[in-house]
C-alpha cells in the first residue's frame, strides 16, 4: 500500500474538499493549494504526512494526509483520510465573513407578490370596493 501513486487533484476531490476534479485542478493551477508555502502541481504524488494549505471559495483549510483515498467516498469515510489542522483563527474569521456576507437573494416566499398573488389581491380589493 505504501507504493501506491495518487495525484493531488484526485486526492482533494476524493476527500471532498472540491466538488469536481476539474475544480480541484483549476484551484491547484491558480496557486490556491500550497505545500510548505510553495505552490504545487496537480500531478504531484500525494504521500502520507504531507501538509497542504488550501483556499476554497468557502473557507481556508490546512490538512495533513493520513490515508490515501483513490475514489470519492461518503463524507464519513473521507474525513478519516486527512487531519484538519486549520487554525481556530482561520475558522473564526471564515464564520464571521459568512455571517456578514449578503448574497442579494431574497428568501423564498418573501418580497414582492407573484403574478397569481397580485391578481388574487386585486380581485379581493375590487370586490370590497363594490359594496
Amino acid at each position: 500500500m505504501g507504493d501506491e501513486k495518487l495525484r493531488l487533484d484526485k486526492y482533494l476531490w476524493a476527500i471532498r474538499i472540491f466538488k469536481t476534479r476539474t475544480q480541484a485542478t483549476s484551484a491547484i493551477d491558480d496557486g490556491k493549494v500550497k505545500m510548505n508555502g510553495a505552490p504545487v502541481k496537480a500531478s504531484k504524488q500525494v504521500a502520507l504526512g504531507d501538509r497542504y494549505d488550501i483556499r476554497t471559495p468557502s473557507r481556508k483549510w490546512t490538512i495533513e494526509v493520513t490515508g490515501l483515498l483513490h475514489t470519492r467516498a461518503a463524507y464519513e469515510v473521507a474525513v478519516k483520510h486527512y487531519a484538519d489542522l486549520t487554525s481556530d483563527e482561520d475558522r473564526q474569521s471564515q464564520q464571521r465573513l459568512s455571517a456578514s456576507f449578503f448574497t442579494g437573494k431574497r428568501l423564498s416566499k418573501t418580497g414582492r407578490p407573484t403574478k397569481k398573488q397580485r391578481r388574487d389581491l386585486n380581485d379581493l380589493l375590487n370586490d370590497d370596493s363594490d359594496d
